[in-house]
């Protein structure tokens, strides 16, 4: 709640050189061009904020993300500086700073609109009709490294949970089941659906929620909440009542490499209407990318077309 607020506010907190950098039309292409790679972008990054304004944006954020997300968030910016370290300076730029606050526009009117906030391993996008909102994806968290495994933050893991539950869940299936999950013993080389702006269901392989005894669909009901938790409470309430509602027949879990610690593993959860990917692969398997994909509300692209279409009856 309160994010048109919370818009108006962080935009009223920079010069008229910043609004430029920060703001866009709603129908500008680049809402919908989004990465998770480190790369310049289009926004203004935090770089260019004076502090009282990164805690503006930080308000806006937490409007889209609840606690548990605004940590991961925050974590996976803070992990910069120890891959610099870890790449001795030969990697691309590495900066807590280069995350950048767009905003698609006018969040004081009662029209359409949106924000996103994105660096190297994160890409939040949403997508408002005054202060509703119409769409919270993609929703993308990354992590290099997973672990870490020097220094003074030593064990700190970014993302444990969503390996540990899915573990768990596969380690509650017995063989037959357990057969139908693992749909390769070679994980692939990256998320599936990567930065496509529409993502196009993938076939339904591995086991299907209808296989499930009581134990194990709690299991993966709490995978999914550790990613719909993700975002602010009114909207993870929205996106569990829908999953409740759907049931979990319908849903496949699949996956893909090895079981064993420390060894390249991906998997995949898949619904009607969305997707879930998780990999860790790359670094010696201590490197995620995980996102949340709606194939027929990304960035509200679908939502959008209803809305205007009930409203102009």
């Amino acid at each position: 709640m309160y994010s048109a607020r919370a818009g108006e506010i962080f935009l009223a907190s920079l010069s008229a050189e910043q609004q430029a950098m920060a703001v866009f039309d709603f129908q500008d292409d680049r809402r919908q061009d989004w990465h998770f790679v480190p790369k310049h972008r289009q926004g203004i990054p935090y770089k260019q904020m004076s502090q009282a304004q990164r805690q503006l944006a930080n308000a806006l954020m937490n409007t889209g993300l609840s606690q548990q997300g605004f940590l991961k968030a925050s974590i996976i910016m803070s992990l910069e500086p120890i891959l610099h370290e870890l790449e001795q300076g030969h990697g691309p730029i590495r900066d807590t700073e280069l995350y950048y606050v767009s905003i698609f526009g006018d969040p004081r009117s009662p029209g359409s609109w949106g924000w996103r906030v994105e660096g190297h391993h994160l890409s939040i996008n949403f997508t408002m009709v005054s202060d509703d909102f119409i769409a919270s994806t993609p929703a993308f968290f990354g992590a290099n490294p997973a672990l870490i495994q020097h220094g003074p933050r030593k064990e700190l893991r970014a993302l444990p949970f969503e390996e540990d539950i899915a573990k768990k869940f596969l380690g509650s299936l017995d063989s037959e089941q357990r057969a139908q999950a693992i749909i390769s013993h070679e994980a692939p080389r990256d998320i599936l659906s990567g930065n496509l702006r529409k993502a196009n269901p993938i076939e339904p392989v591995g086991l299907a929620g209808n296989c499930l005894s009581g134990q194990q669909t709690e299991i993966l009901f709490s995978l999914l909440k550790e990613y719909v938790e993700n975002m602010a409470p009114n909207i993870a309430r929205a996106r569990m009542n829908e999953l409740w509602s759907a049931g979990l027949d319908n849903v496949h879990f699949a996956w893909a490499g090895s079981v064993n610690h420390g060894q390249p593993h991906y998997y995949r959860i898949q619904g009607p209407t969305f997707l879930i990917e998780y990999d860790n692969i790359q670094n010696n398997a201590n490197h995620i990318h995980s996102v949340w994909r709606d194939f027929n509300g990304d960035f509200g692209r679908d939502v959008l077309g209803q809305h205007y279409k009930d409203s102009h009856r």
